[in-house]
């Protein structure tokens, strides 16, 4: 069973977390810059706040200075700065966009990270197997933990939800509904997971479901839960679809396919959409336009991704796609967010070995942090999208 939410105490803390050292009671001053865009923030350095900045060892200001981003995160997981609410301390540094207001090689390396994507295409075909090797097949013990038992690996929908659980299924059925999901119908799953969608509207709804996945582990895994089901999961790219579906799904996929590949994906489900069908995007989305992402994620968590902006969503639909709804419920991913953390946390001791070390555990917590400072500072929001073809007659009426 999934663990109920809890706001405060242990799941932002850890009984767990040993491998950080002690704070020598003798350490230089931050340079100034850095301590003026801490305060800027509202952090201090050695303060007294939850969020407030343990520096355990100062080579944490000289990483600052040289990476940024990417130095103040592997820091982190070396163990040379702590914060007794990493969240609250991601949350002031997302909102006043620290990493952009960072002087010298700090600032260099963050802009050419993101040049990098404005010159090259990151999300070719040849490369859109990397996040999965990466990061969905570290291990599927890892997300068994962490995730509820639908193996739900996006926001949840907590409107009336009380645990992880129930979130989750709220979310698939919020899904099914909004695509006016029926009897005898084929739908289409771009990026399927671990099958849990596709194994809800089988069960559920009577439907057909052709699921797409860049993950080895969660094929084999989505595979095995819809065995017996008129379920087919298969190891593809969505450049590669072809036939006929009554209805389309995107859930969590969509932060992978980069803006330059944005005209392909909707041109490949357009291609494959019934006339009258549907189509439900569920995003993360960004505040601002952005052709990459952070450095750090891009390095350890989500290799080649990107967080799409209104903007970019609105040109890319344009010329194939009618907006039928939008729907944002951001905060949601922080309450998600939370409650992935605590039942890491807690099965923590249990995954904790030769394949699983402290490094890993602290770079997986800084993760999730990061993303609920990501959600709470507004930066990220989280988007549901139902679109249809124009040759789509009926008018939409929305569930929500």
């Amino acid at each position: 069973m999934s663990r109920s939410f809890t706001p405060q105490g242990s799941v932002f803390g850890s009984n767990h977390d040993r491998s950080a050292p002690e704070r020598s009671a003798h350490q230089p001053a931050p340079p100034r810059v850095l301590e003026q865009l801490a305060a800027s923030a509202g952090i201090t350095f050695n303060g007294d706040q939850p969020w407030d900045i343990q520096v355990h060892d100062p080579e944490l200001y000289r990483r600052i200075l040289r990476q940024g981003s990417l130095g103040f995160g592997e820091a982190y997981m070396d163990g040379l700065w702590d914060a007794e609410r990493v969240d609250e301390t991601m949350t002031r540094v997302i909102r006043i966009s620290v990493a952009e207001r960072l002087p010298g090689l700090a600032a260099i390396r963050h802009s050419l990270a993101y040049l990098d994507d404005v010159v090259r295409n990151r999300q070719t075909r040849r490369r859109a197997f990397q996040v999965g090797e990466r990061h969905y097949d570290i291990g599927n013990d890892i997300y068994r933990a962490m995730l509820d038992p639908t193996m739900s690996y996006s926001c949840g929908y907590w409107r009336d939800a009380r645990t992880l659980e129930e979130a989750q299924q709220a979310k698939l059925d919020l899904i099914c509904r909004k695509i006016e999901l029926a009897p005898g119908e084929r739908l289409l799953d771009i990026g399927c997971g671990w099958g849990g969608l596709a194994e809800y509207a089988a069960r559920n709804y009577g439907v057909e479901v052709f699921g797409i996945t860049i993950s080895k582990e969660q094929l084999e895994l989505a595979r095995e839960r819809c065995k017996g089901l008129p379920v087919e999961i298969q190891l593809m790219d969505y450049r590669e679809l072809s036939g006929r579906f009554d209805k389309i799904v995107s859930v969590g996929m969509f932060e992978h396919v980069g803006v330059k590949n944005y005209g392909a994906y909707f041109g490949a489900a357009v291609k494959v959409l019934a006339d009258q069908g549907l189509m439900l995007l569920h995003t993360i989305g960004s505040r601002g336009s952005y052709r990459g992402t952070d450095p750090w994620v891009d390095k350890y968590i989500f290799p080649n991704g990107a967080i799409p902006s209104v903007r970019q969503l609105g040109a890319a639909l344009e010329p194939g796609l009618v907006l039928e709804d939008w729907h944002c419920f951001g905060p949601d991913y922080d309450r998600t967010l939370q409650a992935w953390w605590a039942n890491f946390d807690a099965a923590w001791p249990s995954l904790r070995g030769d394949k699983y070390d402290d490094r890993f555990y602290r770079m997986w917590k800084y993760y999730l942090h990061l993303f609920m400072g990501y959600f709470r500072s507004r930066r990220g929001q989280l988007w549901q999208l139902v679109l249809s073809k124009p040759t789509r007659g009926a008018v939409y009426r929305s569930v929500r």
